[in-house]
């Protein structure tokens, strides 16, 4: 049974207000991602999938990633609003994080403008923020929202969310 939709206070966004099927919206906020001390991503230039029940998800793109330190990985999954995802493994000198990001290298036609553009799950990277806040990652392995103070919930893929 899903939780009570917690309401949003002032300047902030329950993801109980997204929709579905998503939406796909440029964010002008700052996206940084780091791991080992090194900045893997950086970029005003985003975009943001907001879907019912989730945490945004941020799509950075390719030109603002270093994409030197990503090796594409074996697999894919399929998203019935996005289309087919690539995975890629994040490797540095010592560090490598399998499946760190993914892509929609061929997206269905209302989620084009994320073509190529890069998401990262905030669990597996050290630090992610959106415009200096440090985020919280979706709980489960599967999903990976962003989670920021402007955020409220319940969120898909905590504990007893498994049939929402």
């Amino acid at each position: 049974m899903r939780k009570d939709r917690i309401e949003p206070g002032p300047g902030q966004e329950s993801v109980w207000d997204y929709p579905r099927p998503p939406r796909l919206e440029p964010t002008p906020k700052r996206i940084v991602i780091k791991t080992a001390g090194i900045t893997i991503a950086d970029s005003t230039d985003a975009w943001r999938v907001l879907e019912t029940s989730h945490p945004p998800v941020y799509y950075i793109p390719p030109e603002d990633v270093r994409m030197d330190c990503l090796h594409e990985s074996l697999g894919t999954t399929y998203c019935e609003w996005k289309g087919v995802a690539a995975y890629y493994d994040l490797v540095l000198p010592k560090v490598r994080i399998d499946r760190a990001a993914w892509c929609y290298p061929d997206p269905t036609e209302d989620f084009e403008g994320i073509r190529d553009h890069l998401a990262f799950y905030p669990s597996k990277m050290d630090e992610c923020r959106v415009d200096g806040e440090l985020v919280r990652s979706q709980a489960g392995d599967f999903y990976g929202g962003w989670i920021t103070s402007d955020i409220v919930g319940p969120f898909k893929g905590e504990p007893g969310t498994g049939f929402w």
